[in-house]
Parts: C-alpha cells; sequence; structure tokens
C-alpha cells in the first residue's frame, strides 16, 4: 500500500473522494475534509501571521514574496519519519498553497529513495479534472478518476443544464480577496455561468486579478459574492467593513436589493477538488433564489 502526503487540501478530498483515505500519512495545515484526516501529521505551516485583517495579511504576503521566498515551510523532519511514496503538491499559486518548489527544497537532502512527487496546476475547470485523473493515476487507479470525474461533471451539467432555461441572467461580482480588493478568477467564471449569472471581473483559466473600488461601483452588479481566499463565512463578516465603509456602497444595486452574500470560500469555492460541484450549487441558490434550493445555506452562503 503507498504511503500518501497530501500537502493541499483539495488534493487530499480529492484522494479521499477516490477511495484512497487509509493510503494518507500526512497532510497540510491546511487539510480539514472530511473531518478524519484531522488525525494525520501535519507537514507544513505559514511562515507569516494568519491573524489580522485582510490588508494586514497582504501586506506580509507581499513582504515575504518581494524578498523571493516561499511563503510557506515544509518540515521535512516529519515528511522523512513519514516515508512517503507519493507526494501531492500543487504549482498554480505560491500564495494558496505549498509550492512544488516547497517541496523538492525539503526533499533535497533525502538519502534514502526520494518519493514521486505529483504537482497539480488547476488554472481552470478542465484542469480539475486533470488533477483528479492524475492523482488516480498516481495511485495506480485511472478507472477511479474517470469514474469520479463523470461523476462529478454529471452533477454539474444538471446545474447548468437548469439554469439555461432561465429567463434573467443576473450580472455577479465575485470577491477573492476585500482589501485590498480582487476578483476570482481561474475556474471560477466558469462556475459562475454555469450557476446562470454573468460573470463581470476576472477570466477562466487566468489568475485572480486586483479591482478597484471604482471599477466595482461602475459595473455595478446586481449580486455581490464574497468567498475570500482561506477565509470562512463568520471571518469574511468580520472583515467587510472594509468594503461596507466606501463612499458610495449603499448606492449599488446588489446593496438595495439585499443580494450581498457571504460565501464559504475556504471549505468550497478555493478549493479546486470534488466539492466545486456543491460551489455550483451554492452559486445557484445565490443568483435564482427560490428556483433552486439544495439546502446549503448557512453552511455554504449567507446574506450579509
Amino acid at each position: 500500500m503507498q504511503r500518501v502526503v497530501s500537502l493541499i487540501a483539495s488534493s487530499t478530498e480529492i484522494v479521499c473522494a477516490l477511495g484512497f483515505e487509509d493510503h494518507l500519512v500526512g497532510r497540510s495545515h491546511e487539510c480539514d475534509f472530511p473531518e478524519s484526516v484531522a488525525h494525520l501529521p501535519v507537514c507544513t505551516e505559514p511562515k507569516f501571521n494568519v491573524d489580522g485583517t485582510s490588508y494586514e495579511i497582504d501586506q506580509r504576503v507581499k513582504a515575504i514574496l518581494q524578498e523571493a521566498l516561499s511563503v510557506y515551510r515544509v518540515h521535512a523532519d516529519t515528511l522523512r519519519q513519514l516515508e512517503p511514496d507519493l507526494i501531492v503538491t500543487q504549482s498554480q499559486c505560491d500564495v494558496c498553497a505549498v509550492s512544488l518548489r516547497d517541496v523538492e527544497e525539503a526533499l533535497a537532502d533525502f538519502l534514502d529513495a526520494r518519493p514521486r512527487i505529483v504537482s497539480l496546476e488547476p488554472n481552470g475547470l478542465a484542469d480539475v479534472w486533470v488533477s483528479i485523473a492524475q492523482v488516480a493515476e498516481a495511485l495506480g487507479a485511472p478507472e477511479r478518476g474517470s469514474e469520479l470525474v463523470e461523476r462529478l461533471q454529471r452533477r454539474i451539467e444538471a446545474v447548468a443544464d437548469a439554469t439555461r432555461e432561465l429567463a434573467h441572467t443576473p450580472t455577479v461580482a465575485c470577491i477573492e480577496w476585500i482589501d485590498p480588493l480582487m476578483a476570482c478568477g481561474n475556474w471560477m467564471p466558469e462556475l459562475v455561468e454555469m450557476a446562470g449569472g454573468e460573470n463581470l471581473f476576472g477570466e477562466a483559466g487566468k489568475h485572480s486579478p486586483w479591482m478597484t473600488w471604482e471599477e466595482l461601483h461602475e459595473k455595478d452588479p446586481e449580486v455581490i459574492a464574497a468567498m475570500p481566499c482561506g477565509y470562512d463565512i463568520a471571518k469574511t463578516r468580520q472583515e467587510m467593513p472594509a468594503l461596507t465603509s466606501k463612499p458610495g456602497w449603499s448606492d449599488l444595486r446588489a446593496v438595495r436589493a439585499g443580494r450581498v452574500y457571504l460565501l464559504e470560500g475556504s471549505q468550497f469555492f478555493n478549493r479546486p477538488g470534488p466539492r466545486l460541484v456543491e460551489s455550483v450549487e451554492i452559486l445557484a441558490e445565490v443568483f435564482h433564489p427560490g428556483v433552486f434550493q439544495y439546502g446549503h445555506e448557512g453552511a455554504g452562503w449567507e446574506r450579509l
């Protein structure tokens, strides 16, 4: 049986969804789903203080990156003790999670047989399916990967088919960071479209772009969905005054209509794994209240 260390939350979910949870021997500090992985040794940690406001965290991360340093630390000693056969990491975003470079540096002093490294790079939705196939292949079960992808795609397409029948497609601004403002990119524009919305900021398959308050105010979306990277709903609510205190906030259409929503970014939208299916369902509930009811209100989203 392969010994697997997963250093990103989405790959931990993929490994478990493929039926290989019992192969996991280590995880990252962010891997928390399914809850049964909590007992696994933690192999990473951030190099910055994760407490504070959106602005403070942004400044800390930028200061580290400016020095050409990594944002995260990999515990090489822990990896050595765990003796993994396979390590799953990512090369999509140096800010979001441990990178391939971090892992390679941690393994530099390994004297015994080096574990295989699988690095995922999900920039768009199609890449998420590729990631699942990569992990399944590395685990020696490509057929399980194909079956899982097919199941997930069927569920997402069921939502997309239903939203195509609707008469109205609301304009949407998805916010990935509050201060400074950042819009959602990568797979999010595709999910918005599948859920029956018109995405105003960010491009499918491209990294999340910075945006200005003036741009948000000018486009005046019908729906504002805040899902900051790594934040749960409670933390997002705590950070929203940085946005709601802006002059002209109360004039926005979304605000006047009571259509500003706080979404569970950390558990769903920020993780390019199996629960992007639930993410599409959440968006459909938010964009088309009364039409779609998947039961995600409260856990997946709340009104501001």
